[in-house]
């Protein structure tokens, strides 16, 4: 059960920060809508209805959830760059996948999260090394989260949801 929820295993900061990992990752964020679209492109109504994993959200929902997280990142990475270390608001992510519009065609979200990813990547290209310090307080973990590690743990949560679908469609020979 725990290779189906995480395929690519959890997420690990990295140890040492340097500018070229974050170059890789900016460009991993830049690339990964394209993915999505990709691996989406030829799936079945039923197919898209399907769930990753027993008691998993669909394929349908993973795509409206990824819009949503990185619509909510994009801001934090905003208010963090604005102002001093503040507390941002956890939303409740399985209400949001319950909500009428995580059934709506993926074609609502797909151009949301392509042009979103655009956006926050010429953010992102345009900050100094001493942007990605600022940082933004998690009330529900309750951490800090610098800008950096951000990036990184989105990087990730673009890999695993991408990889739920990928597996997903491997174990159900969907090719």
């Amino acid at each position: 059960m725990t290779s189906l929820q995480y395929p690519i295993g959890l997420y690990k900061p990295v140890e040492t920060q340097t500018k070229e990992q974050l170059e890789a990752w900016i460009d991993q964020l830049a690339a990964i809508p394209q993915r999505y679209e990709e691996v989406t492109a030829q799936l079945t109504d039923a197919q898209l209805d399907t769930p990753y994993r027993p008691g998993g959200w669909t394929v349908r929902q993973l795509i409206h959830h990824v819009a949503d997280s990185h619509l909510n990142a994009y801001l934090r990475f905003k208010l963090a760059l604005t102002e001093d270390t503040p507390h941002i608001r956890p939303y409740d992510q399985e209400a949001f996948a319950s909500l009428p519009d995580s059934k709506a065609p993926i074609s609502l979200s797909l151009p949301l999260i392509n042009n979103l990813h655009r956006r926050w990547c010429t953010l992102l290209r345009g900050m100094s090394e001493e942007d990605f310090s600022a940082a933004y307080y998690h009330s529900a973990d309750q951490q800090t989260v610098s800008l950096y590690d951000a990036t990184g743990k989105y990087v990730w949560h673009s890999q695993h949801h991408l990889a739920h679908v990928t597996e997903l469609i491997k174990r159900n020979q969907w090719n």
